[in-house]
């Protein structure tokens, strides 16, 4: 067995597993100067660390080759299973800047378990937990001078794994190159809106029973942004998908899921039955919401109902919610056969309550009695 080796029954049993990933400090990083100008305004996805984490696994050699390496592009074959077979995963979360000056991830072991959900879908090797969680680690403390100092900043970090054998013939890969890399960002949505519009597609659906909808898959995406430009050109700023079976029933946007409250005080969202991405925010807001002694019920909610709802004042808020948004007001959904508002159009006291709750945490400024909150420094 290789010394290099790191599947789950050959992981050092130490607390950490940072002494796995050999370190190759980029030869020449962005200058500070120059770093420190990109972070006062770095918009969302756009302004890239020094840095990323590479870790190769192959039938022969098991998960192995950890580094920290100056992040580059992928020199592939033209013939990588990922360019023709779709064998690609992903995970979206956060580090954040804690008022001591120190750092922290949200929650580390649920994107974990979800990446190896998605492999295990996608018929990918799944890479050990708490490997997932310490190469996270290990990037946010070579790069924790990259988290902006600006008003909902953070170090947006995105593990992906790709399928790597050089092959061409419909099977599971025999190889694959597991990454990290992280975006400094600030908000996600642009503008002085104080909510967003959505745009319901009666078109297009994004998944179906028995696919891939609870995996966070690229496909998922790729295939919602024919919907996305149809919301784009109604003049909207989201797509909201229906069911795929009776175009009926409220599933999610296309990159986050939804909530809605009523004038009861009370909360809904749509269950997960497979057909939706369960995300780890919306899992946090629920608990967040029962914490308050709010009313939370996961339940079908169909956009006709929702419409009269709206139109009835019986739903008063409504809001989508997601690792890169947090929690965004919805105040308007648009439809083929007219719009409707949803309460005043803007940001509800039940959502902001929730999204300071949730932020507060997230940033160390609250208590944390569930324990989400993993300091890296």
């Amino acid at each position: 067995m290789p010394q290099n080796r790191l599947d789950a029954h050959s992981l050092p049993s130490d607390e950490t597993l940072a002494p796995v990933f050999a370190i190759e400090p980029h030869a020449t990083p962005i200058p500070l100067d120059e770093r420190n100008a990109m972070l006062v305004d770095p918009g969302f996805g756009r302004v890239f660390t020094d840095h990323m984490v590479t870790i190769r696994y192959s039938e022969r050699d098991g998960w192995h080759d950890a580094k920290i390496v100056a992040r580059a592009p992928f020199q592939m074959d033209s013939a990588s299973a990922v360019l023709h077979y779709a064998q690609e995963i992903f995970e979206g979360m956060k580090a954040y800047r804690l008022p001591d000056g120190g750092a922290a991830l949200f929650r580390p072991y649920e994107n974990a378990a979800r990446f190896r959900r998605s492999a295990e879908r996608m018929a990918m090797v799944p890479l050990p937990e708490e490997l997932f969680v310490e190469s996270v680690r290990a990037l946010v403390r070579q790069e924790a001078g990259w988290i902006p100092e600006i008003d909902g900043g953070a170090l947006y970090l995105r593990p992906f794994m790709i399928a790597s054998e050089v092959f061409l013939g419909v099977k599971p890969s025999a190889e694959y190159l597991y990454a990290v890399i992280a975006s400094s960002v600030g908000a996600y949505f642009k503008g002085n809106a104080p909510a967003v519009t959505l745009w319901v597609t009666q078109e297009y659906t994004r998944a179906a029973p028995g696919g891939t909808g609870a995996a966070k898959c690229g496909g998922n995406y790729a295939s919602s942004l024919i919907a996305q430009a149809e919301a784009t050109r109604n003049g909207c700023d989201q797509v909201l998908f229906l069911d795929a079976i009776e175009r009926r029933w409220i599933e999610e946007l296309g990159g986050m899921n939804i909530f809605f409250v009523f004038d009861d005080g009370s909360i809904a969202t749509p269950p997960l039955t497979g057909t939706i991405l369960p995300g780890i925010t919306r899992d946090s807001l629920i608990t967040l919401a029962r914490d308050m002694g709010l009313e939370l019920r996961e339940e079908p909610y169909a956009i006709d109902q929702c419409r009269a709802d709206a139109e009835s004042g019986r739903l008063v808020e409504a809001f989508a919610c997601g690792t890169a948004a947090v929690v965004t007001p919805i105040g308007t959904m648009k439809m083929r056969d007219g719009d409707f508002s949803i309460g005043s159009g803007g940001p509800g006291q039940t959502t902001t309550r929730l999204r300071q709750a949730l932020i507060d945490l997230q940033r160390g400024t609250a208590p944390d009695p569930h324990g989400w909150l993993e300091r890296v420094l």
